[in-house]
């Protein structure tokens, strides 16, 4: 078969979701699409664009709204090098928490390397602001990464007391005023200030 326009893979994943700016799509409309288009174009079979979806999201020019839905937003795409934190965002973010991971409390005196994470990654939106970051031990950022976290529990959990008190839930309230005790504790995510 004669190819029409010789395009690569990658490109035209980008092509889809470009024409389709600042919407969540679902996994399976990408990949009908790509694969039907790979096809026209250049006769051959695309064989992997999942993997091709996974790059982009990784490499910041998808946003990853879900498990298998993923948005192109032209704006976040050329602001990303702002969504990096700057010097003095770092240098603030570490100073709030003292120098220690807030998970395990270890810090540079412990011989931990510790860095500056954003809470709301930014593979799913999350900005460079201060308010998004905290200082984690390179185990706990490994860990937050590997386990998809987005947040503290014990933010959860103060944002459940809230909203349960605000209903009268006493039940909830002590559920949750039991762990976020634990938490204060054991001085764990200690910069995230609780108010009973």
């Amino acid at each position: 078969m004669k190819q029409i326009n010789k395009v690569s893979q990658l490109e035209l994943i980008k092509e889809f979701f470009i024409s389709n700016p600042s919407r969540d799509i679902h996994h399976p409309e990408v990949v009908d699409w790509v694969t039907a288009e790979y096809k026209k174009r250049t006769g051959e079979v695309f064989r992997d664009p999942d993997r091709g979806i996974r790059l982009l999201s990784q490499k910041g020019f998808l946003i990853k709204v879900a498990k298998g839905v993923y948005r192109y937003d032209p704006n976040l795409v050329i602001n990303r090098e702002l969504e990096d934190f700057t010097p003095a965002q770092k240098k603030a973010i570490l100073e709030r928490d003292g120098y220690k991971c807030v998970i395990c409390g270890k810090g540079l005196k412990d011989g931990v390397e510790l860095h500056v994470d954003h809470i709301k990654a930014k593979d799913l939106g999350g900005k460079a602001t201060i308010d998004n970051g905290q200082t984690l031990c390179a185990q706990h950022n490994f860990k937050k990464k590997n386990y998809q976290q987005t947040e503290t529990g014990k933010k959860m959990f103060i944002r459940l007391y809230e909203y349960a008190k605000s209903i009268g839930d006493i039940d909830t309230q002590h559920f949750c005023d039991e762990i976020l005790e634990v938490f204060e504790k054991n001085g764990v995510n200690g910069h995230i200030v609780w108010k009973k």
